[in-house]
C-alpha cells in the first residue's frame, strides 16, 4: 500500500494496465511530453514510448473518433479530454458511434474506449472550466458513466473501465485531485478531512463497475451523492448530528438501484446532492428511482441539493457550489418534514 492522492492513483492505474496489456494506449492533448495538464499521465510516454502515449491536436471530436477506430481494431484506448467542458465537440462521436457500435452490429464489433475527463468546479476555473456534464452521458444508452470520490476507487474503477469491453466515460472531480481542501484561508471553511491522501495498493486491483459504496452506515437519513460531494455530505452530516447513511454512487450508469433502495427503505428519508445544475440533473433520475422503489417507506419528500440553474459563475463560485451549509440545511428540512 502507498499514500496516493487521486492524481497519483489515476497515473498508477494507467501504469499498471499498460504494463499488463500492450494493447492499452493513451491519447489526448498534452498527455505525452507534458504529462497532462493535471499530470495524470506524467512519465508514461517516457516509459512506454510515443507509439503508446500520443499527443493529439486540439480536436476533441478527432480524439474520440480516433479512439473508436483504435478500439475496433483491437486496441484499448484511453482518451483524455482535458476538461469536461471541452467534451461537447466529441459528443456526437460518443452518442452516435461509440455507444451504438455493439448494438448496431449485433455484437460483431465493439470498441472498448475509456474517455477520462476532469470535471466540476472549486478551483476558480470559471464557466468554461468547471462544468459537470455527467447527466448528459447517463442518458446515452450503451455508455457506462463513472465518477470516483477517492484515490482507492479512482484507481480500481479506472482499471475496471479500461478492461471493460463497453465504452466508459470516466469523470474525475478536479476539486479533489490533490485531496479535499482542509483549511485554505481564501475559501469557506470546509473541514472535510485532514487526510488529503489515501491508502492505495501499488499493484493491480479492481473495483467493480456498477456497485455503489456505503461510505457511512446510518439509520435516520440516506444521503445519495458522488464525487466531491461525498466529502461535503460527510461534513454536513457531522454539522447536523444526524445519523445519516451516506452512499457514494460511484457508477452512475448502470445504477446500483438495490443498494440505494435498501438504504432508503431502512431510513425512510432521503437527500440527494450533486454539484451539477439542478434542473434535469442526475439527481432527478436518482429521485425518481428512489420514489419508484421506496414510496411506501418514505416518511418525508425527497430533497435535492445541487448547483444553480445557471452557467458556473466565477465571482460567486462558493455560492453556486453546494457546500456543507446548504447540504446541512437540506438535511434539517428532510428531518423536520412530517
Amino acid at each position: 500500500m502507498a499514500q496516493m492522492n487521486m492524481i497519483d492513483a489515476i497515473r498508477s492505474a494507467h501504469d499498471v494496465v499498460m504494463a499488463k496489456d500492450p494493447n492499452v494506449v493513451v491519447l489526448g492533448e498534452d498527455v505525452g511530453y507534458f504529462g497532462g495538464v493535471f499530470r495524470c499521465t506524467d512519465g508514461l510516454q517516457r516509459k512506454y514510448g510515443e507509439h503508446r502515449v500520443l499527443d493529439a491536436p486540439i480536436a476533441e471530436g478527432g480524439i474520440i473518433a480516433a479512439a473508436i477506430g483504435m478500439g475496433v481494431n483491437g486496441l484499448r484506448p484511453v482518451a483524455e479530454i482535458q476538461f469536461a467542458d471541452y467534451i461537447y465537440p466529441g459528443f456526437d462521436q460518443v452518442a452516435s458511434e461509440l455507444a451504438r457500435l455493439r448494438y448496431r452490429t449485433c455484437g460483431d464489433y465493439f470498441s472498448p474506449v475509456t474517455i477520462r475527463t476532469p470535471c466540476g468546479g472549486g478551483i476558480r476555473g470559471g464557466q468554461t472550466h468547471s462544468q459537470s456534464p455527467e447527466g448528459i452521458f447517463t442518458h446515452v444508452s450503451g455508455i457506462t458513466t463513472v465518477m470516483p470520490s477517492n484515490p482507492y476507487d479512482a484507481k480500481g474503477l479506472l482499471i475496471s473501465a479500461i478492461e471493460s469491453d463497453d465504452p466508459v466515460v470516466f469523470f474525475e472531480p478536479k476539486r479533489i485531485y490533490n485531496g479535499p481542501f482542509d483549511g485554505d484561508p481564501n475559501k469557506p471553511a470546509v473541514p472535510w478531512t485532514t487526510h488529503p491522501k489515501g491508502e492505495v495498493p501499488e499493484d493491480y486491483f479492481t473495483v467493480p463497475l456498477g456497485i455503489a459504496d456505503i461510505v457511512k452506515p446510518g439509520s435516520e437519513l440516506t444521503i445519495i451523492t458522488y464525487g466531491t460531494l461525498v466529502h461535503v455530505a460527510q461534513a454536513a452530516a457531522r454539522l447536523t448530528g444526524v445519523d445519516a447513511e451516506i452512499i457514494d454512487v460511484r457508477t452512475l450508469a448502470p445504477l446500483d438501484v438495490s443498494t440505494l433502495a435498501d438504504s432508503v427503505c431502512k431510513t425512510g428519508r432521503c437527500l440527494i446532492a450533486h454539484e451539477a445544475t439542478r434542473f434535469s440533473g442526475f439527481g432527478a433520475e436518482l429521485a425518481a428511482t428512489v420514489q419508484e422503489n421506496c414510496f411506501y417507506s418514505l416518511e418525508a419528500p425527497i430533497e435535492r441539493v445541487a448547483g444553480w440553474d445557471t452557467p458556473y459563475p466565477h465571482a460567486f463560485e462558493w455560492q453556486y457550489f453546494p457546500g456543507q451549509k446548504r447540504i446541512a440545511a437540506g438535511i434539517r428540512k428532510v428531518m423536520e418534514a412530517q
